[in-house]
């Protein structure tokens, strides 16, 4: 059995790691990579295996980092089954046509304003529908057989609507033995508003652990949220805007939540908040379809006719480009809420050029920003930005709210690991190298890891299974 790290190592984007066992190639997760852009298109394009090759795929989620190259690998040949929980096929099924179209007006873009015959999308909506056609879900709990004497459990991972842990037990025919591996996916966190608390996967030999935060805390929740009606009701006072760029897929519904809970905690005014997000639009009302993901406080919420996601609590959702370019000259203070999360697509970008600029406006940061991404930047405090190629000052106040992280952090990161087993090897991917070191550490002192070899994989890495049942760097 053999573990090979395309992607998410040393790095947190484009996940893709490849098992290979007993004869078969399963690949976990296929995300696009984001960043600087002339990178991150050759990485897209040119995949560093054969797709044809690929038996099968297990997906953990469906943020676009995860996901997003499923598109591109079908076009390239794949015709295996996909994997996934129920909630993130629905989410897949509107996110890659979603992105398929974004790319497509990409390339349009690139050929008529940059003069560039050769711009083509990474795929297209077609591609989509077709990878689409692929998806096989299944229940939380069950267990699956994907390969000879391999099976796979998705466990929530309490991340976004249908995020998974994976639990494999493999029987290695190389080396006749019996292994438990576990993949967190990308991990959430415990006490979040909308999901379920993630579950603890035990009894694990090896463990592939994401490392977003291996080196950070986040702020208690009720405490960001303090802050959070402070920062509103300042920017109210001085006549301004809120925008807050949000991942389209859990981040918009649980600010949404929490904005909801605010108003009728009367902590702010009763605010128009706008939803400026075909796709933040589409994926609400595929949450709703999902009840099963539900935590009891939003369960009880939708049967005292509390939806926070309601039009009639004063959430409007844009639909229409027109809608989306009339919010500029919106009167009065109001809560913009756009896609994407990383400020690197999307109408948020329209956004920021029109509010970005104004020192009454309030630009709110409430999740992981890429390197090398806008979004970023912002964080880093950069003034001027480009946007669409054209600098801009950044006059409006920058506001970071790490609370509202849907990953887990360090803490939550050494507590899962804690109680995952007598581990002999542990994989730290999916983190910034800052991050991975300082978790793989702290990984190092447990006491179920006192004889484990903690690995910090580079992309390409390849490790192999020993007759003694630890894994060794190829």
């Amino acid at each position: 059995m053999k573990i090979t790290f395309h992607g998410a190592a040393g790095g947190v984007t484009g996940s893709k790691h490849l098992i290979e066992v007993n004869g078969k190639r399963i690949l976990l997760d296929c995300g696009l990579f984001q960043g600087r852009r002339k990178e991150s298109i050759e990485q897209n394009m040119n995949m560093p295996f054969d797709p044809k090759e690929i038996d099968v795929l297990v997906l953990s989620h469906a943020h676009i980092d995860h996901s997003g190259c499923i598109p591109a690998l079908v076009k390239k040949g794949f015709d295996g089954p996909i994997y996934c929980t129920h909630a993130t096929r629905d989410l897949c099924s509107i996110m890659l046509r979603d992105s398929a179209y974004i790319q497509e007006k990409d390339a349009e873009w690139l050929k008529k304003k940059l003069k560039d015959p050769e711009a083509e999308p990474l795929y297209t909506i077609e591609d989509a529908d077709r990878a689409i056609a692929l998806f096989r879900s299944v229940l939380y709990e069950q267990k699956i057989p994907v390969a000879p004497n391999v099976s796979v459990t998705f466990h929530d991972a309490g991340h976004i609507l249908g995020a998974a842990e994976e639990e494999w037990e493999i029987f290695d025919e190389d080396t006749q033995q019996d292994i438990r591996l576990g993949f967190t996916g990308d991990l959430g966190r415990k006490d979040l508003p909308i999901l379920k608390d993630p579950v603890q996967m035990r009894n694990l030999d090896a463990l592939i652990t994401e490392s977003t935060y291996g080196n950070r805390l986040h702020d208690e929740i009720e405490e960001v949220e303090n802050y959070l009606a402070e920062t509103i009701n300042k920017t109210v006072e001085r006549g301004g805007k809120i925008l807050i760029p949000a991942f389209a897929v859990e981040r918009t519904q649980e600010i949404i939540f929490v904005l909801r809970d605010l108003t009728i905690k009367g902590k702010i005014q009763k605010l128009p908040i706008f939803v400026d997000s075909p796709l933040a639009t589409n994926a609400t009302e595929i949450f709703r379809l999902h009840p099963e993901c539900f935590d009891q406080q939003l369960c009880d919420m939708m049967n005292n006719d509390q939806d926070p996601f309601s039009e009639k609590h004063n959430v409007q959702f844009t639909r229409s480009v027109d809608e989306s370019k009339a919010l500029n000259h919106f009167p009065g203070s109001c809560i913009i809420i756009s896609a994407s999360g990383m400020c690197e697509a999307g109408r948020i970008r329209h956004h920021l050029i029109n509010t970005i600029t104004d020192p009454r406006n309030t630009f709110m940061i409430v999740g992981f920003m890429a390197a090398n991404t806008l979004g970023r930047k912002l964080v880093e405090g950069n003034s001027p930005v480009n946007i669409f190629g054209d600098p801009y000052e950044v006059n409006a106040e920058v506001v970071i709210f790490n609370a509202f992280s849907g990953h887990a952090d360090q803490s939550d990161l050494i507590r899962n690991a804690s109680h995952a087993g007598n581990l002999k090897s542990v994989f730290c991917v999916h983190g910034e190298q800052s991050q991975v070191d300082v978790l793989a550490e702290k990984i190092e002192e447990l006491n179920n890891c006192k004889n484990a070899e903690v690995f910090k994989p580079l992309q390409g890495n390849s490790y192999t299974l020993q007759k003694n049942g630890r894994f060794q760097a190829d």
